[in-house]
């Protein structure tokens, strides 16, 4: 349910409101944005007091009109918050009129390799650096990351290049030693359901991305990010990575680019494509990534190495260095085409 306040509301009426709310036991979110200010209930809706409880707020000084939302995901839903939401971190934001481009290598290696990466990353234009700390593998034979000692490198040169970093956290004990090295959470797709460490995140105010699960549909990745939203963190990303394709001889999975207009249409969170580990090969990262600009996302997440055919962790999706640099260029034309833009990089 939203409440839509007059556009001459008073602050005194907008907190009798939310008080009022509250007095049923009621979760209010008080949401100012454009010329005037909505107020949600988070909480679910016992079916009895819905009429009544509209019928009492419209009856209140300030309030223009009372709509039920319909999705089962209040929170996530256009509905409930009209207003496109920006998520700022360190002055980067995500969701504005600006493409961001994070890259950087799926796994942290060695200080070395990372420093090499960040610097090609914020000379071609990118905002952001991703670097693999714990690297969960579907071999347990298979590099695992260099857990804790990663996430100190991927701070030092965080900090070393001015780059924001992101990471992925795989639990929620580990929780907190992220969020001690890295600005953005990233909730990979095998988690995407992991609902004990979607509330944890949520009980953070850091900026959370969620990938899609390979066979999730976009209701039930809607549902995820409510699960973060309902604990009160608001900054929210969610991530088009994939599902399972009928043929796995060409790609790994299927880039789903539909659902980035599909959910730009039902949510108000910034929507970013990771066309690297869609495509599971770098020669289709650049069309998939232009694509992904073209279809209205907000922002790319690629895999980038120095060495892709030395590479601990997917080498074989990785962009090199070189190559990554022409893409930022190209996507640039692509992102003024549809009237956004990506800023030019340190060297540029």
């Amino acid at each position: 349910m939203i409440v839509a306040m007059k556009t001459d509301a008073t602050n005194e009426e907008i907190e009798r409101v939310v008080e009022r709310i509250s007095s049923f036991g009621l979760k209010a979110l008080n949401m100012p944005g454009g010329e005037r200010t909505a107020i949600g209930i988070a909480s679910a809706i016992p079916p009895e007091l819905r009429e009544t409880l509209a019928e009492i707020l419209e009856s209140m000084p300030g309030v223009d009109r009372v709509t039920h939302v319909s999705r089962t995901y209040k929170l996530a839903s256009r509905e409930f918050h009209p207003i496109d939401t920006v998520v700022t971190i360190k002055g980067v934001q995500i969701g504005s009129n600006e493409v961001v481009v994070a890259a950087g290598p799926c796994a942290i290696e060695s200080r070395e390799q990372l420093l090499a990466a960040a610097k090609a990353v914020k000379d071609a234009g990118g905002k952001v650096l991703r670097g693999g700390a714990f690297k969960p593998r579907t071999s347990p034979y298979s590099f695992q990351g260099l857990g804790v000692e990663g996430l100190k490198l991927l701070k030092e040169v965080g900090e070393q290049t001015g780059l924001v970093t992101i990471t992925e956290v795989m639990d929620q004990h580990d929780l907190q030693v992220v969020l001690d090295h890295a600005d953005i959470l990233q909730i990979g797709a095998r988690n995407m359901q992991n609902y004990p460490l979607l509330t944890a995140v949520g009980k953070s105010d850091r900026p959370v991305v969620i990938k899609r699960g390979p066979s999730a549909t976009i209701d039930e990745w809607l549902l995820a990010a409510e699960y973060v939203l309902a604990q009160g963190n608001s900054n929210v990303i969610l991530c088009e990575r994939g599902v399972h394709p009928l043929d796995r001889e060409h790609t790994r999975y299927t880039l789903d680019l539909s659902a980035v207009p599909v959910v730009k249409f039902l949510s108000h969170l910034p929507v970013i494509v990771d066309p690297s580990h869609a495509c599971g090969n770098w020669r289709f990262v650049a069309a998939m990534s232009k694509a992904a600009v073209a279809a209205g996302a907000d922002g790319l997440l690629i895999e980038v190495h120095p060495n892709p055919s030395t590479a601990l962790c997917d080498g074989a999706q990785s962009l090199k260095l070189e190559s990554f640099a022409t893409l930022m260029h190209d996507l640039r034309a692509v992102a003024t085409a549809v009237g956004r833009k990506i800023e030019f990089g340190a060297s540029s």
